[in-house]
Parts: structure tokens; sequence; C-alpha cells
């Protein structure tokens, strides 16, 4: 006998979100952002966006559902890293040849960095979610602002230091790389995270018709 599996509106629309971004964050990470006197990769302000969005799917759903979303965020990772690498390899247009060291340079990380990458989102994710869940079970609905705030600095703490161990070892000292974008990515994981997690959970609220409590798994 099959299972009938209900997904609200709002959760269609986290998943949608997630997996767009997801996508968008690798390739907005080739640009190098200045924010201040620091230099940062510019795929920080999606990576932001998907703590907020794994936090509020914890806030809304359970935090079964909200690593659910993270895990299932590889699938669109990794998809799309092969089509770059797939549309790298096709021969260009005669008349467009020309550009194709630019994309290839632009778009084309390599296999280190892709893993180095893939690690970080999923541990980083995960641990913001588990963080994020046990601060509620301890506190229940109240501070959502702070379990937001300590969750998604603490998670970015942990991407920066895998991502760059990983992909640098050996290559670059890593101490200079850290420093900034340790200090880069809590800074704005304190100011962003906490309001657009508000956000989304008014919203999704909004969209399912739901009052805070109803439906949320532990």
């Amino acid at each position: 006998m099959s299972r009938t599996i209900i997904v609200s509106p709002a959760q269609m629309l986290l998943v949608t979100l997630y997996g767009g971004l997801v996508c968008m964050a690798g390739i907005l990470g080739t640009k190098i952002l200045a924010v201040g006197p620091l230099a940062v990769e510019g795929g920080i302000l999606a990576f932001l966006f998907l703590v907020g969005l794994s936090s509020a799917a914890a806030e809304l759903y359970g935090r079964r559902f909200a690593s659910r979303l993270v895990l299932i965020g590889f699938v669109p990772l990794v998809v799309a890293a092969l089509l770059i690498r797939l549309v790298i390899a096709l021969p260009p247009a005669p008349f467009w040849a020309a550009q194709q060291p630019a994309f290839a340079a632009l778009l084309g990380q390599s296999a280190r960095m892709m893993i180095a990458g893939m690690i970080a989102y999923g541990v980083s994710q995960l641990l913001n979610v588990a963080i994020f869940s046990r601060l509620k079970r301890r506190e229940g609905r109240r501070l959502l602002w702070l379990r937001a705030a300590v969750a998604g600095m603490v998670s970015q703490v942990a991407d920066t230091m895998i991502f760059i161990a990983v992909a640098f070892y050996g290559v670059q000292p890593l101490l200079p790389l850290l420093v900034g974008q340790v200090i880069a990515k809590v800074t704005l994981s304190a100011v962003l995270v906490p309001p657009f997690i508000y956000a989304v959970v008014a919203l999704a609220r909004r969209i399912d018709g739901t009052e805070p409590g109803d439906g949320a798994a532990r």
C-alpha cells in the first residue's frame, strides 16, 4: 500500500528557492567582493540565504525536514557542476570562440575546489540545522533571532575553515585567507540571517495559513 506524502505550498517554495540558491552560490563565488577592508567571495550572499532557509525550515517543519532539504540540495549542486563542465568541454561556435577562455576561466573550478565546496556545504548546513534545532528544543519558540544568529555564525565559521583547508592546504598560507573570510561571514550572519528567517517564517505561515506551533515536528 503506497503512502501519500502531502507537501504544503510553503514547503514547495522553500525547496525551490533552496535548490536555486545552491546552484547560484557557486557561480556567484567567482566574483570577489569588497566588504569594507575585507575581500570575500560573492557566493557568501547566497550561502547566507541558504543558512536562513534551512533554519526557517527547521523552525517551521522540524529538524528532519530541514536536514532532508540540505541533503536534497546536493542534487542541483552536482547537476549544475556537471552541466558546467559539459558546456565548457563542448566546442564553441566559431564567432564566439574568442570568449571561450574567459568563460572557462570564470566557471571552470578545479576538481579540488568543487570537492571542497561540496564538503563545506554539507557539513556547515547540517551543522546549522543541528545547532538551531538543539537551541529550539531548549528555548522553545522564544529567541528566534538568537538561535538564528548563533547557528548561522557557527556554521559559517565551519564552512570557511573546511573549504579553505581542503581547497588551499599546501597551496597557499591558510591563516590570511581564514581571517578575512571568518570576520566577514560571522558579521554578515549576525546581521542578515535573523531578519531573513523572520521574513521567511512569516511568509511561509501566511502561505500555509498556519499559526506558530502548527504542524511543527521536533
